[in-house]
C-alpha cells in the first residue's frame, strides 16, 4: 500500500504544480527556520534556538505580497510540537497558495478547480476521494455552509453561546464534524465569528463575521483560508490577545513577526489559504491514516 501511495502522491504534487503553473502563479521557497510564526492560541512551533521552524510559509509569502507579487504559492515542511496522530504529524507538508486583488470567494473557486484536477489526472479510472466508508465526488455540486448555520442545524445551539460558555470545540468535534461526515460532496464550512478570524478581514457589513472558510472532506478537514487581514495595528492586537490566551492556558507566549508587522499596510487586498499534502493524498488513497501515505513515520526514523 504504502509503495503505490508513494507514487500517488508525487502524481498528486506534481500535478498541484502543474494546475498552479498554468494559472500564471509564480512558485517560491521561502526559509524554513525563521525568528517568529504567527502567534497562535494552540499551535506551538518547534524550535531551533534562538528561532524557530515554520508552523505555516504564510508570513514571508505575504511579506513577498507587500513587495507586488500578485500571485504565489508554495509546497513546503512545516512543523508543528506536539501533534502526532491518525490525521497529524510533527513535520507535515503544506501547500500555500496566494491572491493579490482577490478575496476569499475566489480561493473557493481554486480549491473545486484543484481538487477536480487531482482527481482527473491522478485518478481517472475513479475519481473520487474516499474517507472511511464513505466516496466524495469533487465533480457534484460543493455544499456551502457558514459556521452559525452548521452550529444550528448539527449542534441545536447558537456558535456564539458556544464561544462565551467555551463549548466551540466540544460542539465542532462532537456535533458538527460527524454530521459533516455524511455528505458525498466537498463541503465548504464559512463566515467564521469575528472571535476566530485569525488573520483574516471581517466581513463588510456583517462585522460579527471573518471572510474564513475551511474546506472538509468527509468530515476531515483539508484546507483554511481567508480573505487577508492587512491592518497592522489589528493584527498586532490579535496577535497580543493570542498571546494572552496562551499565557492564561499555561503556553509560553511566542515573539511577534515585526519584519512583517511592518510590511503589512503594504499588503494589497488579498485572499491566502493553507491546504494539507499529506491529507489530500489520504483521500485520494483511500488510506485510514496519514502514515499509509509518507515515506516515514517519525516512529520509523
Amino acid at each position: 500500500m504504502k509503495s503505490d501511495a508513494l507514487w500517488l502522491r508525487a502524481h498528486i504534487i506534481r500535478t498541484i504544480r502543474d494546475f498552479f503553473w498554468e494559472r500564471g502563479f509564480l512558485e517560491v521557497e521561502t526559509p524554513l527556520l525563521i525568528p517568529a510564526n504567527a502567534p497562535e492560541e494552540h499551535i506551538n512551533p518547534v524550535t531551533a534556538l534562538p528561532w524557530q521552524l515554520q508552523t505555516s510559509p504564510e508570513i514571508c509569502m505575504k511579506r513577498l505580497l507587500c513587495r507586488g507579487h500578485q500571485r504565489l504559492f508554495q509546497i513546503s515542511h512545516c512543523w508543528r510540537a506536539d501533534e502526532r496522530g491518525s490525521r497529524h504529524l510533527s513535520e507535515f507538508t503544506m501547500l500555500e497558495w496566494y491572491r493579490a486583488g482577490s478575496d476569499y470567494q475566489a480561493l473557493m473557486a481554486d480549491c473545486e478547480g484543484l481538487l477536480q484536477n487531482v482527481a482527473t489526472h491522478c485518478m481517472p479510472d475513479n475519481p473520487f476521494y474516499r474517507h472511511k466508508s464513505l466516496i466524495i465526488d469533487p465533480f457534484r455540486f460543493w455544499r456551502h455552509i457558514t459556521v452559525q448555520e452548521a452550529f444550528l442545524q448539527f449542534g441545536h445551539a447558537d456558535v456564539w453561546d458556544c464561544l462565551q460558555k467555551g463549548q466551540y470545540e466540544e460542539v465542532l468535534t462532537g456535533h458538527i464534524e460527524p454530521k459533516l461526515a455524511e455528505f458525498s460532496e466537498p463541503v465548504i464550512l464559512m463566515d467564521y465569528p469575528a472571535e476566530l478570524a485569525a488573520l483574516a478581514c471581517l466581513k463588510p457589513g456583517h462585522e460579527k463575521l471573518a471572510e474564513r472558510f475551511e474546506l472538509y472532506l468527509g468530515g476531515l478537514e483539508l484546507a483554511n483560508g481567508f480573505s487577508e487581514l492587512n491592518d497592522p495595528d489589528e493584527q498586532r492586537s490579535r496577535f497580543e490577545d493570542a498571546n494572552c490566551v496562551r499565557l492564561k492556558n499555561g503556553s509560553t507566549p511566542l515573539p511577534l513577526p515585526e519584519p512583517f508587522l511592518r510590511e503589512l499596510a503594504d499588503m494589497p487586498a488579498s485572499a491566502g489559504i493553507a491546504l494539507g499534502v499529506d491529507r489530500l493524498v489520504m483521500l485520494a488513497a483511500g488510506a485510514d491514516t496519514i502514515d499509509e501515505v509518507v515515506a516515514f513515520t517519525p516512529e520509523e526514523i
